[in-house]
């Protein structure tokens, strides 16, 4: 049994300071669901309108005016998403509001305390892996401790402050992003030229538009050959296995243009069957063959510093292997994301919920092919960019890292502010 240290106690949510309080969340605020559906939003809205979702939507009424912590009654978001809101608004029929506070409560500290344990509280309530909805009182008898409102109001200053550098870090990477991908659009397609590559800054026109007139099209069955994949699903791979399998799941969520080895490892195949499929090579693109939007239809990634590594590409993913030397490694990885190309993708693709695009359809895909030497000069200031984003996201995933520490500490009274 843990040794209880002084001045603390146990109670039936754990060890918490002496001097705090447990309550029922229903006994010191109001629980309650709004009446409006989704299609009542409109996009140009006076006020935010709370759905079921991370994104506010926007509305023209209001049906409560103060302050209030939202959280989605059933679907997808159920037990993860969470709002706080000090002003006007109106919120789903599924959505629950719960508001009142009285002057023993700041509204911020129980955000962070409902949004830090409330799926866990709804776990503990059913035996499936996952929730479908929330009954009221799962909210109402979830207990929470309550210290002195002083000291609420500076673990929720602390636990804000922290919220708002990851913000601006977030911002931050946004805009980075934002003028990465216009410039990779002007580069790739010759629209802006590197110094030294500008020549006469003559143009011909192509089947994907105007090019510099020393730069040539291909199609992808011109410069790539299409190898095997292998069709294991994640309950096939972990971590002791016979080779590394990339997944097309990991292409949609985790990596953008390229997928570094010297600093990945991927989930491995549990069969020896795995070793039998095409070992991916330095410079292989893989792609996701299907997704449930445009934007993320045939998203590939280019292969880099594979060294030693045995890797196989995975459950619907297609690997192509450049065939004629025409491209430089490094380069390759962002020839997919330009306009030209992606509007390709999108009138080659087919599907009602999930949609994607045939082997035989994207061999038909029209390329950009720069000098090689401009190909290095743009791949390096994209690459230049990417790591400067990449290095951006390291530090906003510190003060993440950061802030879940803290609120685990200070949410429970581990350590105490004042």
């Amino acid at each position: 049994m843990e040794e209880i240290k002084k001045g603390y106690k146990q109670t039936d949510i754990g060890v918490i300071p002496e001097d705090w309080e447990v309550r029922p969340i229903g006994e010191v605020l109001k629980v309650t669901t709004g009446n409006r559906n989704t299609q009542d939003k409109k996009d140009d809205g006076l006020y935010p309108f709370f759905v079921r979702s991370q994104i506010v939507e926007r509305i023209n009424s209001y049906s409560f005016d103060g302050e209030g912590v939202l959280t989605a009654g059933d679907g997808v978001g159920t037990g993860k998403v969470f709002h706080y809101i000090n002003g006007k608004f109106d919120y789903h029929q599924r959505v629950y509001l719960l508001h009142g506070f009285d002057d023993k409560i700041n509204g911020k500290y129980f955000f962070w305390f409902f949004s830090k344990y409330f799926y866990e509280r709804i776990n503990q309530l059913t035996a499936k892996s996952s929730v479908d909805s929330v009954r009221r009182e799962m909210i109402a008898d979830m207990l929470m401790p309550l210290p002195k409102k002083e000291e609420q109001t500076a673990i929720a200053t602390a636990l804000s402050d922290t919220d708002a550098l990851i913000a601006a870090l977030d911002k931050k990477i946004a805009k980075k992003q934002q003028i990465k991908q216009g410039a990779m659009q002007q580069l790739l397609t010759g629209k802006k030229r590197l110094p030294g590559f500008s020549g006469e800054n003559k143009y011909k026109k192509t089947e994907i538009g105007l090019i510099p007139e020393d730069w040539e099209i291909v199609t992808v069955s011109d410069a790539f050959k299409f190898l095997s994949t292998a069709s294991f699903s994640r309950d096939e791979l972990g971590v002791e296995g016979y080779i590394q399998c990339l997944h097309y799941g990991d292409i949609h969520t985790k990596y953008d243009e390229y997928i570094d080895f010297s600093n990945v490892s991927l989930p491995k195949v549990l069969s020896k069957k795995g070793l039998n499929y095409t070992h991916i090579q330095e410079g292989d693109i893989v792609m996701a063959d299907a997704s449930e939007d445009y934007t993320g239809l045939c998203k590939s990634v280019e292969i880099r510093n594979i060294g030693n590594n045995k890797v196989i590409s995975g459950l619907h993913t297609i690997l192509i292997r450049e065939k004629n030397n025409i491209y430089i490694n490094g380069f390759k990885a962002y020839l997919f994301k330009i306009s030209e190309v992606r509007k390709q993708l999108i009138e080659q693709s087919t599907g009602m919920k999930v949609f994607g695009v045939s082997k035989k359809s994207l061999e038909q895909i029209i390329l950009p092919v720069p000098l090689k030497s401009e190909q290095t000069a743009i791949a390096q200031i994209l690459t230049d960019m990417d790591n400067e984003i990449a290095q951006l996201e390291k530090e906003r995933d510190k003060y993440k890292e950061l802030k879940a520490g803290m609120m685990q500490v200070l949410l429970m009274g581990k350590i105490r502010l004042i």
